[in-house]
């Protein structure tokens, strides 16, 4: 089968090129072809030697993801159905804002975390995509809505991207790395670390490797303030739990491009948002670690047995971390329409890890609490 280009950073494209019997500077011309002008036809790249085009046309390709389906909601949000073969595919997001258009990606057909308010767990593990099916998705979104939007030459339709799509992307590293470099390069998307986010549910070894060899914006997965409740909510605590993932995350910010990590909490009725959960969660992370908390509604979906939080509650938690001096934010909900919202992409996975036979426990009720301590019921 012919090489995907895709699967490749600058660095994989120049010895790709060293193989064909091409300099340095040929890979870059053709980084540039693919990535800022979207050319898959390598008789487009006009400045490429004919004798190079003749090389890349026998041994090498641009292979997009097929589309399967494209939804729209009513604020602009726009969710693609990629296939990725093998009865599986998944789904990336474009997210426009005033001052930025953000790109959701995925990293994985399905996710074998098993977060229980999610809806990608609940459709099983399938497998890692590779770097071009990652890259693949940026390719297409960034090049087809330069089109669709009508922007002038140079213009950039995407600003921002957010590995939060389906998967656990610190869970498919190999994978994830060369993307990211893609997505910074100069030659490439030209993206600032600052503007490339990293969403993980806290797999601890990775943080540390990402520190060292491609340090982006970082938001952690935590959506509950003490070890037993995250245990049920983020099973993957049981091997890495709180507070060794926040020592992780204050080493992350010496190399961050931000000086602050992002903590994601989903708000589930009941559960995880009284006000002295909150309190819980200020004395966990006030003078422990520079952080932004970022409250998101959850989306409910059947499987899960859960409820979103009372919005009087949000704004109430909210309040005892804003209180606290900790900066928060609510989540503006978009694509609900279109099951593009935050904790909704589930695409369409083969379950091949068992999961709706591991995720029959009762739902998550905390029914009381007393001197700080709660009582749970399952």
């Amino acid at each position: 089968m012919a090489a995907n280009l895709l699967d490749h950073d600058l660095d994989g494209l120049a010895a790709f090129c060293e193989q064909l019997g091409e300099k340095r500077f040929r890979a870059t011309q053709l980084f540039r072809w693919i990535h800022q002008k979207g050319a898959s036809d390598f008789d487009q790249m006009s400045d490429l030697a004919k004798s190079l085009r003749e090389k890349l046309a026998r041994t090498a390709e641009v292979r997009p993801l097929p589309v399967l389906t494209e939804q729209a909601s009513t604020d602009g949000t726009i969710k693609w159905l990629f296939d990725v073969g093998a009865g599986n595919a998944v789904e990336a997001v474009f997210i426009p804002e005033d001052d930025r258009g953000t790109l959701c990606v995925s990293s994985q057909a399905g996710c074998a975390v098993g977060c229980r308010f999610c809806s990608t767990g609940h459709q099983g593990f399938s497998r890692n995509l590779s770097t071009g099916e990652i890259l693949a998705q940026l390719w297409y979104a960034e090049h087809h809505l330069r089109t669709r939007l009508k922007l002038a030459p140079g213009e950039r339709a995407i600003t921002n991207v957010v590995m939060m799509g389906m998967g656990e992307p610190l869970q498919n590293y190999a994978a994830l790395v060369p993307a990211l470099r893609v997505m910074l390069d100069d030659h490439g998307y030209g993206l600032s670390r600052r503007r490339v986010t990293v969403s993980t549910s806290g797999v601890v070894p990775f943080m540390e490797r990402l520190r060292e060899d491609c340090p982006v914006a970082l938001a952690v997965s935590l959506h509950a303030p003490t070890d037993p409740l995250r245990d049920e909510l983020v099973p993957l605590n049981r091997k890495y739990p709180i507070a060794e993932l926040l020592d992780s995350c204050k080493r992350y910010l010496e190399a961050a491009p931000r000086d602050f990590i992002t903590f994601e909490y989903c708000m589930l009725d009941g559960v995880n948002d009284s006000e002295d959960q909150a309190r819980e969660l200020v004395a966990l992370l006030r003078g422990r670690v520079s952080c932004k908390l970022n409250l998101i509604p959850f989306n409910p979906f059947p499987a899960s047995g859960l409820k979103c939080s009372p919005r009087a509650r949000v704004q109430a938690f909210a309040k005892v971390l804003m209180d606290a001096g900790i900066v928060t934010t609510v989540r503006k909900t978009r694509g609900d329409d279109i099951d593009a919202a935050c904790g909704q992409l589930a695409g369409e996975v083969q379950d091949r890890t068992n999961v709706q036979q591991r995720l029959t426990r009762q739902p998550i009720r905390i029914h009381a609490t007393t001197g700080g301590s709660r009582q749970e019921t399952r």
